[in-house]
């Protein structure tokens, strides 16, 4: 394989989206890199191979304090508002919430705390204020075991975990309630928290634990998507 090979491949890619043209091409970098290290290729052909440029979004998905906290209060099902309030003030992801079980919950100090299986296989504790520690223990019964998961499939003959595809469900009705015409997914709610805690003082490395972020470059996006600051107020307009 020749560096001619990799960007006739790349060009082929015209149809696709900037962002997928970016995945594709950065596996591929990734596994020829891999395989330069290991020793089965002599030289890593792949390194010389630009990345087309992607313009981040992220502002876009990322819900101001009065709208997010809108979408909760409207809520009118009590678990369904324990998912979109543990979502918020957790920031874990929408796959974590579906994997807790009632063991994963412990009480810490007044509040409590949930523990996690993140990305990469790594467990990570989130605490969680009282508030939303009584809201969530709230949904368990007298007979729940603590292998019991927390949110339950409502399906008749599906007494497991509720699924992803469930709870996306329950944001975008949430979200239409609200009067938001914007396509909010669970993972908005993880961008919501990640910025409003920066918004509100709290340090860049407690956010990059709480969120699991192997790199806190990946958390840093954060603090460009929405600058408290900017050389355009020194100005004369």
């Amino acid at each position: 394989m020749t560096l001619a090979d990799l960007q006739q491949f790349a060009d082929s890619l015209g149809a696709l989206a900037p962002a997928s043209r970016y995945r594709t091409l950065s596996a591929i970098k990734s596994l020829l890199a891999f395989a330069h290290r290991t020793g089965y290729l002599p030289y890593d052909v792949g390194r010389a191979l630009r990345l087309p440029a992607v313009r981040s979004r992220l502002a876009e998905r990322i819900l101001p304090e009065a709208e997010l906290h809108r979408i909760l209060s409207l809520e009118p099902n009590f678990r369904n508002r324990a998912i979109l309030t543990l979502l918020y003030a957790s920031g874990i992801r929408v796959s974590e919430l579906c994997g807790l079980c009632w063991r994963d919950l412990q009480p810490n100090s007044d509040g409590g705390q949930v523990t996690v299986l993140g990305k990469g296989g790594v467990t990570r504790a989130v605490r969680i204020p009282a508030s939303v520690w009584k809201l969530v223990n709230g949904l368990r019964g007298d007979d729940a075991e603590s292998g019991d998961p927390v949110f339950r499939s409502r399906k008749k003959g599906n007494g497991g975990a509720l699924r992803p595809l469930a709870v996306l469900r329950v944001v975008r009705q949430a979200a239409a309630r609200a009067g938001i015409e914007l396509p909010v997914s669970p993972h908005w709610f993880r961008h919501a928290h990640a910025s409003h805690a920066l918004d509100r003082g709290a340090p860049i490395h407690l956010v990059q634990t709480t969120l699991g972020h192997a790199s806190i470059t990946t958390t840093g996006r954060y603090l460009h998507a929405r600058p408290n600051d900017s050389s355009s107020r020194f100005l004369p307009l």
